[in-house]
């Protein structure tokens, strides 16, 4: 019994790959944390807000210059990593789609440095020379996430997690230098500039990648690529705009049903749940996506599916039967005794992410054969869900109704899954 679990565990390559992701996502966490600790020190709650505010507008840039394809590059290399000519289509479609947003989104960010500034910052701030870094350093993030989608695709999973170990490492000791020596401007210049740094990085990561870059080639830009990828642009976009423009929504009647105080508590529950599920939504894009877009029958979905209920997510379940019942020690490590209110949060926070883990494995289904209409309907089901149930359950509850509502927008999204897939999971196959 116990050989066969070792080799079980030797041959799964989903384990594998689990089990380095988590060392990535632990060492993400602590160069996190530690981060954060320089800042609390050195910059002060003040500098934390335009801190957050240059992050949020960073990440917005981003979603805008690669167009939301990260998904679909990584669906459609999978799938034509056999096939050559479509392989090089793809390739170079994507190199040029990427190139022309990156150059627009730089260029905007450059000339309308003074613009943004005193929007992020307001005008008593001049900080417009870190608007410009930013300008020129989003070229670089958009290449290294191009490399990493195509990398993803090839199934280059343990060179991806390599290359990322590597640069939280480095990042964590640059911004650390960057806060020490320049403070507030140094949290700053490091958000800007660092990846051009983590930009480098890959590309001496995966310098044998380079040697095909004549696989690249203008001539094998192809409209049907274009017209296959925008589905995943829909998507994301639509990802990157709804569901926080949803959260606001909620966050903003807590603030005006139940104060300011009870909105931050739910903030932190939230932060919290991200921690935790990094290491599942990670894994879920790393391994299931790719691999979702290389099999073509129902019974190898099937199996994917199960493997991972099978392997991962009774991992997952005892994880958060700890993260339980040592709540009250994590809220005091994390935040502070004034958060002590968050502790009651808990349950139905937990009980909402292993649902939401269950579906999140089978909805990239609709990634990888680029369902749209039914990932959108089920989007727009799940987010009005979770926004009308929010308001009804704070009613009712207070504010456990919203991580209530978390539960059962999940629930009800599961079972939603479990119908539109009943046949590939559940019935009777011929294969």
């Amino acid at each position: 019994m116990k050989q066969k679990l070792i080799s079980f565990f030797k041959g799964n390559h989903l384990v594998k790959i689990a089990s380095l992701n988590s060392v990535a996502i632990i060492i993400k966490v602590l160069a996190g944390f530690i981060t954060s600790k320089f800042i609390a020190i050195f910059v002060g709650p003040s500098g934390l807000a335009l801190v957050g505010n240059l992050r949020d507008f960073m990440t917005s840039t981003q979603a805008f210059s690669t167009l939301g394809l990260y998904n679909g590059i990584i669906k459609y290399v999978a799938e034509f990593k056999d096939d050559v000519k479509e392989l090089r289509k793809t390739i170079s479609t994507t190199f040029y789609l990427f190139l022309l947003s990156s150059m627009a989104v730089a260029a905007y960010c450059f000339f309308k440095a003074k613009y943004i500034n005193d929007a992020l910052f307001t005008p008593q701030h001049n900080y417009v020379h870190i608007i410009r870094t930013l300008a020129v350093a989003i070229p670089f993030y958009t290449m290294k996430t191009y490399v990493f989608s195509i990398l993803n695709g090839l199934s280059k999973q343990k060179k991806l997690l390599y290359i990322t170990i590597f640069s939280h490492i480095i990042g964590v000791v640059i911004n650390g230098i960057l806060i020490w020596k320049f403070q507030l401007e140094g949290a700053l210049i490091y958000i800007a500039a660092v990846e051009i740094v983590l930009c480098l990085i890959t590309f001496l990561g995966v310098s044998k990648f380079w040697k095909g870059v004549n696989f690249i080639s203008f001539k094998k830009v192809s409209f049907s690529s274009i017209k296959n990828l925008s589905a995943f642009s829909i998507m994301a976009l639509f990802s990157a705009t709804v569901l926080p423009m949803v959260s606001v929504l909620i966050r903003n009647h807590i603030i005006d049903n139940l104060g300011e105080a009870s909105a931050g508590y739910w903030v932190a529950m939230g932060r919290i749940s991200n921690y935790y599920l990094m290491f599942i939504s990670s894994l879920v894009t790393l391994y299931i996506l790719p691999r979702f877009a290389s099999i073509h029958t129902n019974l190898e979905f099937r199996k994917e599916v199960w493997n991972f209920y099978k392997t991962i997510v009774p991992i997952f379940c005892m994880g958060l039967v700890i993260i339980y019942l040592l709540r009250n020690l994590i809220v005091k490590v994390i935040f502070t005794e004034e958060f002590v209110v968050v502790e009651e949060l808990f349950f139905w926070q937990l009980m909402g992410d292993f649902l939401k883990v269950l579906s999140m494995v089978v909805s990239y289904q609709f990634l990888a054969k680029k369902m749209l209409w039914r990932y959108m309907l089920s989007e727009i089901f799940s987010v009005a869900l979770l926004y009308f149930a929010s308001i009804y359950l704070i009613s009712v509850y207070g504010l456990k109704g919203v991580v209530m509502a978390h539960f059962v927008d999940y629930l009800l999204y599961y079972i939603l899954l479990l119908a539109i897939f009943y046949k590939p999971l559940l019935g009777k196959l011929s294969e």
